[in-house]
C-alpha cells in the first residue's frame, strides 16, 4: 500500500495523546483542538461504540459509575460524560486534522468504519488497535486509510531485532505503515538506533509513546524516530520544532 497523506509533512510527527489535556477533558474536542493549537501534527484518539452503534471518543470501557459504554446508548453516556465526542463530530470539528484512532473493542469496527467513510476522511486517519482481528477488520472497511501493527505484529518485530533478522521484521511488518510502540517491550530496549533502522528497513515509520519529558523526545528523534505520541504537545513543539 502507498503512504496515505497521514504521513505528508514533515518528521518528527508530534501526536497528542487523547488531545491536549492540561484544560479540557482527554477525547474531548476540546481537547483535540488544544493538541493542535499547541503544535500536534496527528492527534491521537479512542474508540469505542455505543449500545445504539455510535463510535465514540472514550479510552475506558466503563463510566466512573461502573456502568457499561457498550450497554448505553450515546444520550445516556452523554448524561455522565456532558463532553463525551463522537468519533464523526471529531472528524467534522476539525477537518483537516490528522487522526490516529485506536479501535478498542470489536462493537466500535463498524461505526468506526461508517464514520470515517461518512467524513470522507479515509486518506488523514491511521488506524490502529492492539487487536489485529480488529485491526484488519475495520481497514477492510475503509481500505484506502494507513494503519499500524498490532500486538501480535509488534512481537514479531521484537523477535526479528532479537535475532538480527531482517526477514522476521519485514513479515512481521508486512502491510502496514508504522510501528507505535513503547520504549521497551518484552524486557527488549526498541530504542537502540540500530533497532529503529531495522523497522525503518521494512517500510514503516517508528513512533514511541507515551513520552511527555523534552529532553528524552530529542534522544529518541536523533535516534531515528520518526514520531512522538505524548500527553504533551506543547511541550514537544518546543522540544522538535
Amino acid at each position: 500500500m502507498s503512504r496515505t497523506g497521514w504521513f505528508d509533512g514533515l518528521v518528527p510527527r508530534i501526536l497528542a495523546h487523547r488531545g491536549l489535556a492540561l484544560d479540557a477533558p482527554e477525547n474531548s474536542i476540546d481537547a483535540l483542538r488544544a493538541g493542535a493549537a499547541a503544535g500536534a501534527t496527528h492527534l491521537e484518539t479512542d474508540v469505542r461504540a455505543t449500545a445504539d452503534g455510535v463510535a465514540v471518543l472514550v479510552h475506558d470501557p466503563s463510566l466512573p459509575d461502573g456502568r457499561d459504554i457498550a450497554d448505553l446508548s450515546v444520550a445516556e453516556v452523554r448524561e455522565a460524560l456532558p463532553h463525551l465526542a463522537t468519533l464523526a463530530e471529531a472528524l467534522t470539528a476539525l477537518p483537516e486534522a490528522r487522526f490516529n484512532i485506536d479501535v478498542k473493542s470489536a462493537a466500535a469496527v463498524a461505526p468506526t468504519g461508517a464514520a470515517i467513510a461518512a467524513s470522507a476522511a479515509a486518506q488523514r486517519v491511521l488506524l490502529t488497535s492492539f487487536s489485529g482481528g480488529r485491526r484488519r477488520r475495520v481497514l477492510r472497511l475503509v481500505p484506502t486509510a494507513a494503519t499500524s501493527a498490532s500486538s501480535a505484529g509488534i512481537a514479531g518485530v521484537i523477535a526479528g531485532l532479537r535475532l538480527r533478522a531482517p526477514a522476521i521484521t519485514r513479515t512481521a511488518l508486512r502491510g502496514v505503515q508504522a510501528v507505535q510502540i513503547p520504549e521497551e517491550a518484552l524486557r527488549t530496549d526498541l530504542t537502540a538506533p540500530w533497532s529503529i533502522a531495522a523497522m525503518h528497513a521494512a517500510g514503516v515509520e517508528v513512533h514511541f509513546w507515551v513520552v511527555n519529558d523534552p529532553t528524552r523526545m530529542r534522544e529518541l528523534v536523533a535516534r531515528g524516530a520518526d514520531g512522538i505520541i505524548t500527553d504533551r504537545a506543547d511541550l514537544a513543539r518546543d522540544a522538535l520544532r
